[in-house]
């Protein structure tokens, strides 16, 4: 459970089954403590992203795996410590195992969406459900700050080579839930080894391997801005005509031009922060959000 003063914060999700030639079906849990019909959801673990929990607490509750897609926003209300707000992302399905009844959720039912709507207990859900329904298919592309790296002073061979300190490394190890919620399966990142050794775990734990781009180096990117923006554009365009989640990892002095050539204005970002471009199957952005690093 993650508190700030006395708000409670959760994470859920709303996992839509969409297949070919059959209606959408939502998943729904029944909790027999309550007995209510409701999303999954679940409260964060310490240090945990809210995106992460959302994915974790679907699997924990439903025996469903998921990839995140667009952020739903949150809905908050009383409770008897004070106020819990619940963030949501609408999700889909990668893959799906029986789960066994038991005191927390007795029941697990994939519903058609007019089903699901006069099943829910509340309100506030319904409306999530409501937006999450309304939105067309994108495709994740995060932009990803390299995480803590040596100092500069303390670094007397090329700075290309500078890598990432004990922080650093940690920071990296964090990204790798994240980047597993969003289902992200190719990475780009600048040539230079902090940017390369930002990826590197999640490049191990999921069988990928690190596309390294000169352009994007603050070496070569910070004298061709031109450059990294094609860079990027073409990097957007096959993430979002395949549909495949994408992860790009740059330096300070050239995340301006990452962004601006995705359509996101620019934004402060500490190392190791992550900015989520949902891009519709043009390239478009459709929506953002930001998490910051955690270490």
């Amino acid at each position: 459970m993650k508190r700030r003063g006395s708000v409670t914060v959760a994470a859920g999700t709303v996992t839509i089954r969409e297949r070919e030639g059959k209606p959408p079906h939502v998943l729904l849990i029944h909790r027999p403590a309550y007995d209510d019909w409701s999303l999954p959801k679940g409260h964060l673990e310490p240090g945990e992203y809210e995106a992460v929990a959302a994915g974790r607490e679907t699997l924990e509750e439903t025996a469903v795996r998921v990839a995140l897609k667009q952020p739903l926003g949150a809905i908050s209300y009383p409770v008897g410590s004070g106020t819990k707000v619940v963030h949501y992302w609408r999700a889909d399905p990668v893959d799906a195992k029986h789960r066994k009844a038991d005191k927390e959720v007795d029941k697990v039912a994939w519903l058609t969406p007019a089903n699901a709507l006069a099943r829910m207990t509340y309100a506030d859900e319904r409306g999530v459900l409501e937006h999450a329904l309304e939105l067309e298919g994108t495709t994740p592309f995060l932009v990803v700050r390299h995480a803590k790296a040596m100092d500069r002073k303390n670094w007397s061979k090329r700075d290309q080579y500078r890598p990432i300190t004990s922080r650093g490394r940690k920071q990296s190890r964090r990204l790798i839930p994240l980047l597993e919620a969003f289902g992200v399966r190719a990475l780009a990142s600048s040539t230079s080894t902090r940017c390369v050794q930002t990826l590197e775990p999640y490049a191990r734990s999921a069988g990928l391997q690190v596309d390294g781009w000169a352009i994007l180096s603050e070496e070569v990117g910070e004298e061709d801005l031109p450059g990294v923006a094609k860079v990027m554009k073409r990097l957007a365009k096959q993430a979002a005509a395949s549909g495949t989640p994408t992860a790009v990892c740059g330096h300070r002095p050239v995340l301006p031009t990452m962004l601006e050539a995705l359509g996101v204005p620019n934004r402060l970002m500490q190392t190791a922060a992550t900015i989520i471009v949902h891009l519709d199957a043009q390239a478009r952005p459709v929506a953002t959000e930001f998490h910051r690093p955690r270490a």
